[in-house]
């Protein structure tokens, strides 16, 4: 079967690029199939993100705060954030609005089908499912099969576990986010909480890690259940809604075409979109999906070439990663200082790769000179010996 398009996966990446098609006069008109296993009807995911005014999905924010704090064993920093607001979504709310919008078109298909492979061969590209074999002038893919080899020598996993819980009492201030508590035990790596209160009597708290390897499922479980009592001293509560997750934090190269698939464009973590220092992919899947609906409808090459600037950013992420792999900082010692020395929402905009240079250079004489000048000298090396 033929179609202008192919979305594969429906998940955030994949919907998000559909209601952008969709929301482009140029473009809606397009025939497009949209194919994943099965159709996105639980609450397996929150977003959190932050941004300047609205954005596009405006209407469905959950919970947005101007005002957050980091924590660390030494110190507590609590700022209001001038130009952005920290805004969560719900994976639930989110697809519900892109697939209810999605229903007024008739060019649009969905179908819920195994991803066995995707090809370009003769200028159209392929993707073959357990059914069906189909075919379009471009197949947008957040499916896994391109990811490059990730191990314990490059890569990180960002692994979380988050209940919603609902008090007896209300005990939240809402108006004030957690972004980071480091004062738990670093045993097991970079472990913090996240405490986003959404109402007086309710809050997502999240217990996440940055290490090699996942922990037993009942270790996440136990201390959710040990921060929730001895640093929240809250006795009384239900637990509203539970997810778990795991994120790719690697040196590894997603390339956003891959070798010998010229009309394979690879999105969300397949494509590089997820920031390899911290995880955060929601607003980066909106900046990347706006640069390849803009060359769809000006008939261009979506598959956005890295500029300048996509590439420091992307070295300061390996450099960082590094310095953590290597065991010469944690990822403790390293958010304290930056959250100590350096105003936050230049931290949030150096994390965004919306830093000017300036943003850069205060972040960087801000943390300890060898480990990162090391870490950068190898990270510069290794990407000359891949060039060579």
């Amino acid at each position: 079967m033929q179609f202008d398009y192919i979305i594969a996966g429906s998940g955030c990446s994949g919907l998000s690029l559909l209601y952008s098609i969709l929301k482009e006069s140029k473009l809606n008109g397009k025939k497009i199939l949209v194919l994943d296993k099965a159709k996105k009807i639980h609450n397996d995911r929150t977003w959190c993100y932050w941004e300047k005014g609205e954005g596009i999905f405006e209407p469905i924010v959950h919970h947005k705060w101007k005002t957050l704090e980091f924590l660390s064993t030494n110190f507590k920093r609590r700022f209001h954030l001038k130009n952005h607001y920290y805004k969560m979504i719900r994976g639930i709310d989110f697809y519900t609005y892109v697939l209810k919008y999605a229903e007024g078109f008739e060019n649009v298909t969905f179908k819920y089908e195994d991803i066995e492979k995707i090809e370009s061969e003769n200028g159209y590209a392929f993707v073959q499912t357990n059914h069906s074999r189909y075919s379009a002038q471009y197949v947008f893919n957040s499916t896994g099969l391109f990811h490059p080899k990730m191990d314990i020598k490059n890569s990180l996993l960002q692994h979380f576990e988050g209940w919603v819980i609902k008090t007896k009492d209300d005990v939240f201030d809402r108006s004030v986010g957690t972004l980071m508590d480091f004062t738990l035990n670093q045993k097991n790596g970079a472990t913090f909480m996240y405490v986003l209160p959404t109402k007086p009597n309710e809050a997502l708290v999240e217990y996440t890690l940055f290490s090699p390897e996942l922990l037993p499922k009942e270790a996440y479980k136990t201390a959710l259940e040990n921060y929730i009592k001895n640093d929240l001293k809250i006795e009384n509560y239900e637990i509203q809604h539970t997810e778990f997750g795991v994120i790719p934090m690697t040196q590894a190269k997603f390339s956003r075409k891959p070798k010998r698939a010229s009309k394979v464009i690879n999105m969300g973590t397949a494509g590089g979109f997820t920031k390899a220092s911290s995880g955060y992919t929601f607003q980066f899947i909106q900046k990347n999906t706006i640069a390849i609906v803009d060359a769809l409808k000006n008939n261009k090459q979506p598959a956005k070439r890295l500029t300048f600037r996509d590439e420091m950013y992307q070295w300061y992420d390996r450099t960082l990663l590094e310095v953590i792999l290597s065991g010469k900082m944690s990822g403790k010692d390293i958010f304290s200082i930056l959250f100590k020395k350096v105003s936050p929402e230049r931290i949030l905009v150096f994390l965004g790769n919306e830093s000017s240079i300036f943003d850069d250079l205060i972040i960087m004489t801000s943390l300890p000179v060898m480990p990162f000048l090391i870490a950068g000298f190898k990270q510069l090396g290794l990407k000359k010996d891949k060039q060579v």
